[in-house]
C-alpha cells in the first residue's frame, strides 16, 4: 500500500534530515520532489498544488528555519498537512430506532457486493445483526454472488429475485428486518460500467423509498482520479454520506485515498485490503499518514494481532525471542497466526523500520496457503532435535525431511533460509536497533 509514494517521501526527508541547517532553497527544491511525488502518485492536481503551498509557507516560517531539527520538522509539517488531506476520522451513523440502513453504490467492478459481505462480517463483530439485501437485478450473478457470501459467513440475504423493483425490494426488505429483528440492512445496489441517467435515478427512488441512514459509495482505490470523478458524480445525485476504498492492498500509488476526500468533502469510512470477507479495515486518517511517511502503523497491526494471539502466547514468543531460543516450531506456529492476520507485505509495512530492513535483505516472499502446508509439512518431518537446532540439518537430513514432506530439497533450503531471514529480523528486534511495540510480540 502506497510502497511508490511512502518510498519517494523517505527519500527527500532523508536528504532534509542530512542537513543542520534549511535554507530557502532547500525548501523551494524538496517542495519540488514532493509536488512531483504526488503527482506521480496520480494525486489530483488541485489537491498537490494546495497541499504543498501550505507545506511551503509552514516550512520558510520559524518553525523550521530556527529549528535544531529542520529535516524532521518537515516531516512534521507534512505530516500534519496529511491529516488534513485525509480527513477527521468519522463512523457510521447509526439509527437509535433499528434497522439501521446502509445503501451501497457504485460502478460495476469496484467490488460493491464484496464489500457488502465484508461490512456485514465487521458489524456482526461488533454485536449487530446484519441483514444483506440484494437488489442488482441487472446481474444474476450478484445475487447469486451475495447469497453464497451470506451462507459462508452464516449472514441472512433476502432477495425477490431478477424481476423485482430495486426501490420495492429496498423498502420490503428493510421490513423484513424489522419483523426478524436485524438490526442493520446493507443494501447492495446495481453498479454500471460507466455513470448514467437511469443508475443515478434508480438510486435516488432506493434513496427516498428506504431513506439510508448511510449511503457509502464504494470506489476501486486503484483507479485513481477515475475513482474521484465517480464520486464527484454519485455526490452531486444521491447524499454520499461516506466512502468504502476497496483494493487498496493492490494500490502501491495512493491517488484516490489523498484525493477523493478533499475534493468531494464525503469521508473515507473504510479501506479494502484484501479479497478475505474479513479484510476491511475502519479508516484511520493518522494511521494512513503514518504508513504514508514510513513510519509504519503499529495500532493497526496490534488490532490484528490480539483477533489472533492470546497474551499468554505474545508472552511466550516475548521471552523466546529475547533468549534467542525460538525454533522451527514456534516458527510454523507463528506463520500459520500471522497468514490469518493478512498478507505480509501489509503487516511488514505496519512495523517502523521493519520495510527498510526487508528491503534490505531482499524482500520478503508473501505466504498462500499452500506454501504454509508445505511449509508445515517440511517441519513436521524434522525431528524434536532438528526442529530445535536447524543447524545440524545437513545434505543428507535435508534429502530425508523432503522425501518425508513430498516436497524437494529446493523448498527445504527455502524454509531454512526464511527462518534465518527471520532470526536476522528478531535479532535487529532485540538487539534494540528496531524497538518491539508493547503487545506486539512473536511478528
Amino acid at each position: 500500500m502506497f510502497e511508490t509514494l511512502s518510498d519517494r517521501l523517505t527519500d527527500i526527508f532523508t536528504g532534509l534530515r542530512g542537513k543542520g541547517v534549511l535554507t530557502e532553497r532547500d525548501v523551494d527544491v524538496a517542495m519540488r520532489e514532493i509536488r512531483m511525488a504526488l503527482l506521480e502518485a496520480d494525486v489530483n492536481f488541485k489537491v498537490v498544488k494546495q497541499f504543498v503551498k501550505r507545506v511551503k509557507e509552514r516550512c520558510i516560517g520559524s518553525e523550521v528555519m530556527k529549528s535544531l531539527t529542520p529535516g524532521q520538522q518537515v516531516v512534521k509539517i507534512v505530516h500534519e498537512e496529511l491529516l488534513a488531506v485525509l480527513g477527521e476520522p468519522t463512523r457510521l451513523e447509526m439509527s437509535q430506532t433499528p434497522p439501521s440502513i446502509i445503501l451501497l453504490a457504485g460502478l460495476q467492478g469496484a467490488g460493491k457486493t464484496t464489500t457488502a459481505a465484508k461490512l456485514a462480517n465487521t458489524l456482526r463483530k461488533g454485536g449487530h445483526h446484519p441483514l444483506l439485501a440484494a437488489l442488482d437485478v441487472y446481474r444474476p450473478a450478484a445475487i447469486d454472488q451475495l447469497i453464497a457470501l451470506g451462507k459462508q459467513l452464516n449472514i441472512p440475504v433476502y432477495s425477490e429475485g431478477i424481476k423485482a423493483s430495486p426501490p420495492k425490494a429496498a423498502a420490503n426488505a428493510v421490513q423484513y428486518a424489522r419483523r426478524n429483528a436485524n438490526t442493520v440492512v446493507i443494501l447492495d445496489t446495481a453498479g454500471r460500467l460507466h455513470i448514467d441517467e437511469q443508475m443515478m435515478s434508480e438510486l435516488q427512488e432506493i434513496e427516498r423509498a428506504v431513506s439510508p441512514h448511510e449511503v457509502l459509495l464504494v470506489a476501486d482505490a486503484m483507479t485513481g482520479q477515475d475513482a474521484v470523478h465517480a464520486a464527484e458524480a454519485f455526490h452531486a445525485a444521491v447524499n454520499v454520506t461516506g466512502l468504502v476504498l476497496t483494493k487498496m492492498d493492490g494500490d502501491a500509488r495512493g491517488g484516490a485515498a489523498l484525493s477523493i476526500r478533499e475534493v468531494t468533502g464525503v469521508p473515507i469510512k473504510y479501506m479494502g485490503t484484501g479479497e478475505k470477507t474479513d479484510a476491511l479495515e475502519v479508516f484511520h486518517p493518522d494511521r494512513l499518514a503514518q504508513r504514508i511517511l514510513g513510519m509504519g502503523d503499529v495500532l493497526s497491526l496490534i488490532e490484528k494481532a490480539q483477533e489472533q494471539i492470546t497474551e499468554e502466547e505474545a508472552r511466550s514468543i516475548e521471552k523466546k525471542m529475547r533468549t534467542a531460543t525460538f525454533d522451527l516450531d514456534d516458527f510454523l506456529k507463528q506463520m500459520q497466526q500471522v497468514r490469518k492476520m493478512g498478507p505480509m507485505a501489509q503487516l511488514v509495512e505496519m512495523i517502523p523500520g521493519m520495510r527498510g530492513a526487508v528491503k534490505q535483505m531482499g524482500g520478503m516472499p508473501d505466504m498462500n496457503d499452500k506454501q504454509v502446508k508445505h511449509i508445515e509439512a517440511i517441519i513436521t518431518s524434522m525431528t524434536r532435535q532438528e526442529r530445535r537446532n536447524p543447524g545440524i540439518i545437513d545434505g543428507s537430513r535435508r534429502k530425508r525431511i523432503a522425501r518425508g514432506s513430498g516436497t524437494s530439497v529446493q523448498e527445504v533450503n527455502q524454509l531454512l533460509n526464511q527462518f534465518k531471514d527471520v532470526q536476522k529480523m528478531m535479532k535487529q528486534l532485540t538487539s534494540g536497533k528496531m524497538r518491539i511495540p508493547k503487545g506486539l510480540m512473536g511478528l
